[in-house]
Formats: C-alpha cells, structure tokens, sequence
C-alpha cells in the first residue's frame, strides 16, 4: 500500500466531496476515484459511504482513517528526523581524548564544531592513547585523537598537528639555560611522566632505552599542570608536548627543546573504516582536516 494513496484517503475523508480533494491533491477526479475504491478493494472493506451528496466515513473507515493518519504521521516524522541527521541538525559523538591532547584538541577542533552544529552532542571520554585506540577499534568510540604512529589497518586516521616533545627542568637544573637538551644528558635524574598507557610516556621510554638507559621514574601523573608543578619543586624532569608547555607559566620552570633524539608528538584524530560513519561523524573528520597544519 503506497503511503501517497493513505494520504489521498485522509484529504477525501477530510473534504468529505472527492471533486474538491482532487483538486487540493492536484490530480484528477477519476483518478482519485480509482486509488480509493483500490484501497477498499486491498483491504476488503468500504471506507466512504456514497449514498449521499458528500462522502462520510463508514464505521470501519473511521477506524481505519485513525490508523492511515498515524502511519502518515509517522512517516513524515522519520523523514524529519533523517533530514536532521543529514543535514548535521541532530547526531551525537562519543570522542576519546588522552587529558593532555585535550587541553589541545577541544579549544582548535571541538569547540569551533559545536557552535557550528550546536544540536550535535559531544561527549568526551578522558582515556591514555592506548585506550582510546581500543575502544576506537571495538566500537564503544565513535572517534579518538591518539599519538601516531597508528599502525592498525582497521583504522582510519587524518592529521591533526605536528610537535615534538620538550623537556622540562627546574631553573637550577645544571642544563636549564641551555638553548636545547639531549635526552641522554637526563639520564641521571628522576623522570617525572604520565602514567602507563599514555603515548607520551612510552615514546620517552623507548627513546630512552635505545640510548642504553632505563628512566628512574620518580612520580607519575595524568595531569600535565601536576606534572609541572613537581618540576618546579625540583624533584625531577618531565616532558611535554610543544602545545602544552606553552601553558607552563611557573617561573621555577625552564621548558627546552629535546634534542638527541627529537621525538615527535604527531596527533592523528582515529575512527574504525568497518563501522557505519554517521554523518555527524564524516563532518568532524572534514573540521580536523580542515583545521590541520603541521607545526615543524
């Protein structure tokens, strides 16, 4: 049953005289006619009465009007709302964010996109870059912002920015009014670094390890500012994406390039290529395209 012809059914019942609702449905009478009486004939009942002037509704064409208003109803309702969803007015985006690539990501990419599509809701999910590629690959993410290099095939990436990592000293640090640092040079002090599962960490780590060191690592935490802030109470060295450093404002901190090796802090924004992609979706992927530039 076309859900045009429903709708022919209701203007009739409406009109109550098939002349004047063929003419508001722009068709002609005998046509009209032919897709009422075919109804009636699919259903094997009579919904109009036509014994008089004006056509009345049947008891059984009453109760059947209710019903045809209701699919019409919801029909023009679903296709409101994939009108929405297509044309980025409804949706919603779970993102998984490692809390030192937020402070970064959210102020250049998120918000930017949510003032320009205020009824999409964003959620952030706060995880080491390790976890967020997880739940990227498993489906419980819908999008993720990690360190590259992204190595999984099930994964879709586009770039975001491109940094290194910068050391952090306290001003009394023997190297601290150097121009640059080399890791190797750190080897002897305490590490102060972000816990396990975080990119950062590991990338530091494993540079250490091919200089023929492993890291005393001191503290952890995830909070850069912490992080920072146990610098400044000397007790150890840290080390920072670009981005972040420049939010260090402590006087008791000396931030300096690491050198020998650099070691960079490539963001690339991920998503699973065999999962559905909403519209919502493909349109935050276009903002970060759009929005990245590589910084060296």
């Amino acid at each position: 049953m076309d859900i045009r012809n429903l709708v022919y059914v209701l203007e009739v019942a409406k009109q109550k005289n098939m002349t004047k609702a063929a003419e508001v449905l722009n068709t002609t009478q005998p046509n009209l006619s032919k897709i009422i009486k075919s109804i009636e004939a699919e259903l094997g009942v009579t919904l109009f009465d036509r014994s008089g002037k004006t056509f009345k509704l049947t008891d059984v064409g009453a109760s059947a009007v209710g019903q045809f208003r209701a699919i019409v109803e919801s029909v023009n309702d679903l296709h409101a709302r994939l009108h929405d969803f297509s044309t980025l007015e409804n949706g919603s985006l779970l993102i998984g964010l490692p809390p030192v690539i937020s402070s970064v990501f959210f102020p250049r990419v998120v918000a930017p996109f949510k003032k320009k599509y205020p009824k999409i809701e964003i959620r952030i999910v706060e995880q080491g870059a390790q976890k967020v590629e997880q739940l990227v690959r498993i489906g419980e993410l819908d999008l993720g912002v990690v360190v590259a290099p992204v190595e999984d095939e099930q994964l879709g990436t586009v770039r975001f920015i491109e940094q290194k990592l910068f050391a952090v000293l306290n001003r009394e640090h023997p190297c601290a009014d150097n121009a640059s640092v080399s890791l190797a040079s750190l080897r002897d002090d305490p590490f102060i670094l972000f816990p396990q599962g975080f990119s950062v960490r590991k990338h530091v780590v494993l540079a250490s390890s091919r200089l023929g060191f492993d890291p005393p690592i001191a503290f952890e935490s995830a909070q850069w500012d912490l992080l920072a802030e146990m610098v400044a109470s000397n007790m150890g060295v840290s080390f920072l994406p670009e981005a972040i450093c420049a939010k260090v404002v402590n006087p008791e901190v000396r931030v300096l390039p690491l050198t020998d090796p650099v070691i960079p802090w490539n963001l690339r924004l991920i998503w699973n290529k065999e999962r559905y992609l909403s519209y919502a979706i493909k349109e935050f992927v276009r903002t970060v395209e759009a929005s990245s530039q590589p910084q060296y």
